[in-house]
């Protein structure tokens, strides 16, 4: 394997769970992933966390200093459940950007905050994370939750997530990460490749994409690894929290 949890021997190649495809396949093999799954997306996100996961973005938002009037880009936003709560933030002189590659879970996103009445200073874009169409210096704040470790090129995001911020903004990486606490991986592992997939066969109707989900996560870079990315992007004060014993973290970082 190379830098980074990629496949060295053939630079072609990366990853889809554990299987290796090429790197032109990877996209497209993702969205089909969440093209069946988006309609459950948010019950199965209950289902899975035990609803804790509204606690990891709380946090998460809490530590992002986002206040009224500032200008906050949710990447991999789905279907707005971070975004939302960044809305309320900004206000109305404010604005949230949700881009996400994934047409399917944008029109989700769309329709719950249109429900909750929440949708006045939110846009939906359908983006590439790895090559973001915005401007050099737009927002104070990019979040991406959850949706890191389905990037193709995680690097490239991370450079392109640089460009977008404005000096003094941050970047919040909210994503499943490895357990540090003792005896916590073993029970993770059991319930992540048991009763996962299940859940997803018959809450979600989809085996297969949860267990693709599970494999992604025991693929993505730890929190040392992320953190140290982050660097090389040019993100300074960069660190971590880790939540529910490291099963989470939440990584942030400034532009200066």
């Amino acid at each position: 394997m190379g830098r980074h949890g990629q496949p060295g021997s053939d630079e072609n190649l990366t990853h889809f769970g554990f299987r290796e495809v090429p790197v032109e396949e990877k996209a497209g093999l993702v969205a089909r992933v969440f093209d069946s799954v988006a309609s459950r997306y948010d019950l199965m996100n209950d289902a899975m966390s035990f609803g804790i996961h509204r606690l990891w973005k709380q946090f998460a938002v809490g530590q992002s200093g986002v206040h009224t009037g500032q200008h906050v880009l949710d990447v991999a936003g789905g279907t707005g459940d971070l975004a939302a709560r960044f809305a309320r933030r900004v206000g109305a002189g404010g604005s949230v950007v949700i881009a996400d590659i994934n047409a399917s879970m944008l029109d989700i996103g769309r329709q719950r905050l249109a429900d909750r009445g929440i949708a006045g200073n939110i846009t939906f874009v359908q983006a590439n994370a790895e090559c973001l169409p915005f401007g050099d210096g737009e927002f104070d704040c990019v979040s991406i939750a959850f949706g890191l470790r389905n990037v193709t090129n995680k690097d490239a995001a991370l450079a392109s997530i640089y460009r977008v911020l404005k000096p003094g903004g941050r970047l919040l990486v909210l994503e499943f990460s490895h357990p540090v606490l003792p005896g916590l991986g073993s029970l993770y592992d059991l319930y992540s490749f048991t009763l996962l997939p299940l859940m997803g066969k018959y809450i979600a109707n989809d085996e297969d994409s949860y267990r693709y989900l599970v494999e992604s996560i025991r693929r993505h870079p730890d929190q040392e690894t992320l953190k140290s990315m982050m660097e090389t992007a040019g993100f300074e004060r960069t660190h971590y929290f880790n939540l529910s014993g490291g099963i989470v973290a939440l990584h942030r970082g400034y532009k200066f």
